[in-house]
């Protein structure tokens, strides 16, 4: 497993992580959610080896990064903040001195070289130096490198940083291929990346941890877990019907695009209550959504009072 134990990170009299501990397990993509600035890379860093903490440990594997750092090295596929890399180099001349580095030889390497040139769709740049290529394809040549040894953990700071959609959706795939015999933690404050890879999220603020939950717990937090959503021809009539059924709490009318939420007194259940008004009283909706939760909500309810209280 990954395992941090009580990580810390001082900066003369700044704390860019305090006392963090969490467990990733295999078979697990945990995403390390938070605002810039969070606390997020640091920890990453200190988790690769590349920066040593200021107290606490962290283990990968079972290696302990200070005190087994080649150990724990050598498991691990690492993907820095911005994908670093020697911009002189082409992608081929690149990989190959990263598996130089990682001590493939023979067969393996050249499977493993392949193997990744193949997955990040790196063919039709191979022979550019890396300087010239796109942010995009400078990203995917970052995730190659982390991946090139087939390594049992990975750490991925912003994996998709800089990709354009279907860029995206090939690495989110890539991730959740790898994640059934591998341990992941991906860094990131895109929250949308939590429903496409992640099975747990962690979210820190201010170099604290503030929650750790699977997306569906954090999602269940939220003020619209349970609410009813509707996008009716006429609001008012809408909002009209609704008040009269007694398990709603509350309404709101989005003044942007019209779209009504019914909010339901704590434990109960209106989905029904609502379709059934709506239905009876013949109000044109053309869409009717039960909420989930929405994670943006719960994020921004977790993180400001930290941020604020950081700033200050």
């Amino acid at each position: 497993m990954i395992e941090t134990s009580q990580l810390t990170k001082h900066y003369g009299n700044l704390t860019a992580v305090d006392h963090i501990s969490f467990k990733a397990q295999p078979g697990q993509v945990l995403g390390f959610l938070g605002p810039n600035g969070a606390g997020k890379s640091t920890t990453m860093k200190m988790i690769a080896g590349f920066l040593a903490p200021s107290s606490g440990s962290a283990r990968v594997c079972g290696f302990d990064v200070e005190t087994q750092p080649l150990e724990a090295k050598r498991v691990l596929g690492y993907l820095p903040e911005g994908a670093p890399s020697y911009g002189e180099m082409t992608p081929r001349v690149f990989l190959e001195f990263v598996a130089d580095l990682r001590g493939l030889t023979g067969d393996l390497r050249r499977r493993r070289l392949d193997d990744v040139i193949g997955r990040l769709h790196l063919d039709k740049v191979l022979s550019q130096p890396i300087d010239t290529l796109s942010k995009g394809f400078k990203r995917r040549v970052g995730l190659a490198q982390a991946i090139l040894h087939d390594p049992p953990a990975l750490i991925l700071d912003e994996p998709t940083d800089g990709l354009d959609p279907n860029q995206k959706h090939e690495v989110r795939a890539l991730i959740n291929a790898m994640a059934r015999d591998k341990i992941i933690v991906i860094s990131t404050h895109i929250l949308e990346e939590v429903h496409a890879v992640c099975n747990r999220a962690v979210i820190i603020a201010a170099g604290k941890l503030l929650a750790d939950a699977t997306p569906a717990e954090l999602e269940a937090r939220s003020r619209y877990h349970g609410a009813v959503s509707l996008t009716a021809a006429n609001a008012e009539q809408a909002r009209a019907a609704l008040a009269a059924v007694a398990d709603i709490e509350s309404i709101e009318i989005d003044p942007q695009d019209q779209r009504l939420t019914a909010f339901p007194r704590a434990g109960k259940a209106i989905f029904a209550a609502v379709s059934e008004v709506v239905k009876a009283q013949g109000i044109a909706v053309s869409e009717l959504q039960l909420e989930a939760g929405r994670l943006d909500e719960v994020f921004r309810t977790i993180t400001q009072p930290h941020v604020k209280e950081a700033r200050a």
